[in-house]
Order: structure tokens, then sequence, then C-alpha cells
């Protein structure tokens, strides 16, 4: 059975932190490419980090040297390490695989807002 639980946000200051995590079951998890989505209030889903399962990482410009995202592979948990959070980084927050469709099972996500 496909389980994704985010948790984490939250609201805080620009400049501020936060530590997002994920906890997926292990078919949704283990041996997989994971990533974290997010989208904001009238936008699409866009990425925000992926991990290979052997730990490699890629970011998009508008997060990289910000956020970091590491996993647990034996408690099937991804994590995401946000700092120098910036307005434009409000949003829901979403774990999922990669690469993922809206068609996808998406968990219920976490909310962040970032106020100035």
């Amino acid at each position: 059975q496909v389980q994704l639980v985010e948790s984490g946000g939250g609201l805080v200051q620009a400049g501020g932190s936060l530590r997002l995590s994920c906890a997926a079951s292990e078919s949704s998890f283990s041996g997989k490419t994971m990533a974290w989505y997010r989208r904001g209030l009238g936008k699409e889903r866009e990425l925000v980090a992926i991990i290979t399962r052997s730990g490699a990482r890629t970011y998009p410009n508008s997060v990289k040297g910000r956020f970091t995202i590491s996993r647990d592979n034996a408690k099937s948990t991804l994590y995401l390490q946000m700092n120098s959070l910036k307005p434009e980084d409000t949003a829901v927050y979403y774990c999922n695989v990669f690469p993922s469709s809206e068609s996808t099972y998406w968990g219920q996500g976490t909310q962040v807002t970032v106020s100035s």
C-alpha cells in the first residue's frame, strides 16, 4: 500500500529554517529515486530536490545552496532541510518518487509559509 505522509511545515520568517519529513511505506521508498515537490497558490507543482537511492542529489537553481535533501533508507523516510527561506518558497510541499505525474498518488503535503 502506498503511503506518503509529509510533516514539519509551518510559518517562518524570511531567512528562517524548517526541516520537512516524509514517512513512506517501504514499497513506496525502497530502491527508488525520491524527490520533494511543491505547489504554490495558483501555480503548477514544481520539483524542489531529487535524491537517488545511493544519495546523489540534484536541485533546481531556485533552491540550490539553501535546501538539502536526505534520506534514511532504514526508516523509509525522506527529509528536506530548508535554510534561508524566502517568501517565494511559500507552498505546499510533497514527497514522491521521481519522476511523478499528476496521476500518481500524492499525500496531503505540508504547508510552508514564509513571511516577509
